[in-house]
C-alpha cells in the first residue's frame, strides 16, 4: 500500500506552481499587450498612444493584471514575464 499523503502533498505542490502561468492563460489579448508594454518600461501614457485608449484605462489594465497573475509590484511584475517569456531579460 502506497502513502498516499506524499503523493497528494506533491500534487497540491505543483499545482500551486503552475497556477500563475494558468493565470497567465487567463488573461486577455489586450492584458497581454499591456503587459507586455508595462514591463518593457513604457508609461501609461505611452501605452495609451499605442493602445489608442485613455491613461486611466491604462492603469486600471495595469491593476487588473497584476490582480489576475496576484503580483503587488512592478519588479516582481517584470520577474514574472521574463520567466514566461512575455518578454527577454
Amino acid at each position: 500500500m502506497t502513502d498516499t499523503r506524499n503523493h497528494r502533498g506533491y500534487r497540491a505542490q505543483r499545482l500551486k506552481k503552475s497556477s500563475k502561468p494558468a493565470a497567465l492563460d487567463s488573461l486577455s489579448p489586450r492584458e497581454r499587450q499591456v503587459l507586455k508594454l508595462v514591463v518593457e518600461g513604457k508609461t501609461s501614457k505611452e501605452i495609451a498612444v499605442i493602445v489608442g485608449v485613455k491613461p486611466s484605462s491604462i492603469d486600471t489594465y495595469r491593476s487588473r493584471i497584476m490582480a489576475k497573475l496576484e503580483i503587488g509590484d512592478l519588479p516582481s511584475l517584470v520577474r514574472f514575464a521574463i520567466r514566461h517569456g512575455v518578454i527577454k531579460a
